[in-house]
């Protein structure tokens, strides 16, 4: 039998093809998330920085914050703790997204991912998904510790999500928006300059009472100063949810979204 007349038709193993949105989503975020954990400057960022800040001020008398009673570092945990974690929505949502996806665009990774078979849409989804991942860690590790400190935390835990999640949305639309304008050099310095700027003017750890009136009403319309005040509102004084502050974010989170995706260039 002539060789010419034999035709191979062998079915292929794996099937070629891309795979379903919701698996390639799911590897990208796993990807993400793997990758932002072996960072080691995210990870001091994110984890180690936080973790010394609820320690130190809720154990060390350095600034005078409001609490209900005098005296006990049980009782300056429950104003720090409800800040800190508001800065590691911050730290993790905006400042090391911002860093990580403008370096990205500038070495064009972002670009050779939008040219695969996964929807740019598809890959900002896993990447929200990798910042609500490693939120969750970080929540769960400055609330063990801010209990062993002595943290009494009230409210309706429902509240807490409400505000964590439209904080997360808001800063992550400013990250984005930040990482796909900016050149990644400025976007890092950016990026670092804002966490400290809000760290210190955002109600995270000094009071905004201590700020000038005139001052006090510009920072009190700071997504961080709605995320902080509004976890304090809930878990320190036991509030139903603020909804002045979860406005806020909500408005944040609509312009910085928006902004993101009208502005962001993947190249």
């Amino acid at each position: 039998m002539s060789t010419d007349s034999v035709v191979s038709t062998g079915t292929y193993a794996p099937k070629p093809g891309a795979a379903p949105v919701g698996r390639m989503i799911a590897a990208q975020a796993a990807l993400e998330t793997r990758m932002l954990l072996r960072n080691g400057e995210q990870l001091l960022l994110t984890v180690i920085i936080p973790s010394l800040l609820l320690v130190l001020f809720s154990t060390v008398d350095i600034v005078t914050v409001p609490v209900p009673t005098t005296g006990g570092a049980g009782e300056a945990v429950d104003f720090v703790a409800p800040g800190i974690l508001a800065l590691a929505v911050l730290s993790t949502a905006f400042t090391g997204q911002a860093i990580a996806t403008g370096f990205e665009r500038r070495y064009g990774v972002l670009k050779r991912l939008g040219a695969s078979p996964l929807p740019r849409w598809a890959l900002m989804t896993a990447k929200t998904l990798a910042v609500l991942v490693t939120e969750v860690l970080q929540i769960a590790l400055l609330t063990a510790i801010a209990l062993g400190l002595g943290w009494s935390p009230h409210g309706n835990p429902l509240s807490v999500l409400l505000l964590l999640v439209l904080g997360t949305a808001a800063f992550s639309g400013l990250g984005l928006l930040m990482a796909g304008t900016l050149r990644a050099e400025a976007t890092l310095a950016a990026a670092n300059l804002v966490f400290l700027l809000l760290l210190v003017g955002g109600g995270v750890i000094v009071p905004l009472t201590k700020f000038p009136d005139a001052a006090r009403s510009v920072l009190e319309l700071l997504p961080i100063s709605a995320l902080s005040d509004g976890l304090r509102a809930v878990l320190q004084d036991g509030a139903a949810l603020p909804w002045g502050d979860a406005l806020t974010l909500a408005v944040w989170a609509v312009l910085g979204l928006g902004a993101a995706a009208k502005f962001f260039r993947w190249e």
